[in-house]
């Protein structure tokens, strides 16, 4: 073993360096978007650290390092999983009727902005946002609507909301009762995930305190009636469209992981019987090697998390589950057309890494919202690098790469670093409070930005290889008219309505607030007599407060 060090050594001093300085290289230094500095070869010592009968292992064994699941895209591939919702339930409804039968394999709701905040569509802080940026969900009635047709035992939906989760969570059980759909039967995720919202997003609506008892309340809701279904998908894509690095991305996630375990340990649930329901959700940003490497790093780091300070006992409560979608922020609206070759290796990068389902982002999406021709495009995408490619018939295809292995092994130990100091400032509520996490993100975004604008970082199409702007087709707008019409019928669901039926559910769930109840329960048998979202989360406003931000 000393002589084949010794060799490498002899190699990689007396051959490759004379080389590169003789003929230079493209630039000065090399290193990833977090700043880890690349070498010009790896080679079997810059995995000298690694024990591969510990750390690196077989998928589907801890750390699961190299995947989840033992066979991983050999028995299945990744969920096909296009994000979509714009307008009304109806104008929603089919899209996704659409994209299911173009072959896409899970659905996933984008809300719009006043359904994200509590606010219903006639509000007056809705005016101009109904059905912008996602679909508009009132009452019951719309997500009768919006699932019309699709089989709630045959698909799994993720739904991207956050402080109204339980809200949105109760609508959808109701409509599982109404297609006389089981509980158990019941796959998908609710986002779920307050902190980040803080951090990131900035669509919370109350306090982190009774945020996070909501959260747990959904914890304990989904442990005992809904086995299959994820309780909360715990997002760094948001950390990461921010402005955050890898690194960051990594870190603050998995602190923010730590938080919510905590706080459902807190009110008693014990860890083995909800972690195996924790997913997460990850961005794919541009530089390919390491992205692949945080995704593998994201595995280790929780799998030791769950196992060392949490003890938990079960395999499946040290997994770190997750799906990707490919970068937002990396979408420009010059030269549209070359997202599509973005995404695609964004896309990659997240197979490689073992994703568990997948968002492939819409060209034009910088522009608008996705047309259908767009989203087709985005999902054949990911059809694509599944049935052609061959990247799903070997698993964990890069583990035992010298780059992808030191990569990894550099992303444990700076996230391992960030991790400590949040927990110095005593974990990721307080780490909030104090401004640390937002600084840190804020000052990385800056130094971004400073790079493109100084050309240190190329965006092809932006900082290089111009055009003059030129027409780029067809752009999604969303009619004003639904707007108007999504008013009327949330009028509609009023008039039909039993008044004191509604009074009384609102003050049973003002009286579980107060006397800190699961709050899922009473949220339930309102949303089934159609009392809407503005009006349950506007009690919870009465008795929790709002938060008002803080600028650091």
């Amino acid at each position: 073993m000393d002589e084949l060090r010794d060799y490498y050594q002899d190699w990689l001093e007396n051959r490759l360096k004379p080389t590169v300085d003789n003929f230079g290289s493209r630039q000065e230094e090399f290193s990833t978007a977090s700043d880890i500095e690349l070498k010009a070869l790896y080679t079997p010592l810059d995995t000298k650290e690694i024990d591969y009968l510990d750390k690196l292992n077989f998928p589907g064994q801890q750390p699961f390092t190299r995947g989840v699941y033992p066979t991983m895209y050999r028995s299945r591939f990744w969920t096909m999983r296009q994000y979509a919702g714009f307008g009304t339930a109806r104008e929603t409804n089919k899209r996704y009727r659409y994209l299911l039968d173009q072959g896409q394999t899970g659905l996933s709701v984008a809300f719009d902005l006043p359904t994200q905040i509590g606010y219903d569509s006639d509000h007056d802080l809705a005016r101009g946002e109904v059905g912008r940026v996602g679909v508009a969900i009132d009452t019951l009635a719309d997500m009768e609507t919006l699932f019309d047709r699709i089989p709630l035992d045959k698909v799994s939906t993720s739904m991207t909301i956050n402080s109204p989760a339980a809200v949105l969570l109760a609508m959808y059980v109701a409509v599982a009762e109404k297609q006389g759909v089981a509980r158990k039967k019941l796959a998908g995720t609710v986002q779920n995930d307050i902190l980040k919202e803080y951090i990131a997003r900035g669509t919370y609506i109350f306090p982190p305190e009774p945020s996070l008892k909501l959260v747990t309340d959904i914890f304990e809701f989904c442990s005992q009636e809904l086995p299959r279904w994820n309780s909360i998908s715990i997002s760094g894509y948001h950390i990461r469209e921010a402005g955050s690095d890898a690194v960051q991305e990594l870190a603050f996630t998995l602190a923010n992981g730590i938080e919510y375990v905590k706080s459902a340990l807190k009110i008693g649930l014990k860890v083995d019987d909800f972690a195996p329901r924790l997913s997460f959700f990850f961005n794919a940003q541009m530089n390919f090697f390491e992205e692949i490497a945080k995704f593998r790093a994201a595995r280790r780091l929780w799998a030791e998390i769950m196992r060392d300070r949490f003890q938990a006992q079960q395999d499946k409560s040290c997994m770190l589950r997750f799906h990707t979608q490919t970068a937002g922020a990396a979408l420009t609206a010059q030269q549209p057309e070359n997202n599509i070759i973005r995404v695609a290796y964004q896309a990659l990068a997240a197979a490689l890494g073992g994703t568990q389902s997948l968002h492939t982002n819409s060209f034009d999406e910088a522009l608008g919202l996705p047309t259908e021709k767009s989203v087709k495009i985005a999902l054949r995408t990911q059809q694509v690098l599944a049935q052609e490619t061959g990247i799903a018939d070997v698993i964990d295809p890069l583990g035992g790469s010298y780059l992808i292995e030191s990569l990894t092994e550099e992303l444990v130990a700076r996230a391992r670093d960030y991790l400590a100091e949040v927990e110095e400032l005593g974990g990721m509520a307080e780490a909030i409070k104090a401004g640390f996490v937002q600084r840190e993100i804020q000052e990385t975004a800056y130094e971004m930005q400073r790079d493109i604008e100084e050309q240190r970082e190329i965006v092809v199409g932006v900082n290089k290889y111009q055009e003059e702007d030129r027409e780029i087709g067809d752009i999604l707008k969303v009619d004003p008219e639904l707007e108007k019409s999504q008013r009327r019928s949330l009028e509609e669901v009023r008039s039909r309505r039993d008044d004191q039926q509604v009074t009384e559910h609102i003050e049973t769930i003002r009286a579980a607030a107060q006397q800190e109840e699961n709050l899922m329960y009473p949220i339930l048998e309102a949303v089934r007599d159609y009392v809407s979202v503005g009006e349950i989360c506007g009690v919870l406003r009465e008795e929790f407060g709002e938060y008002q931000t803080h600028h650091f």
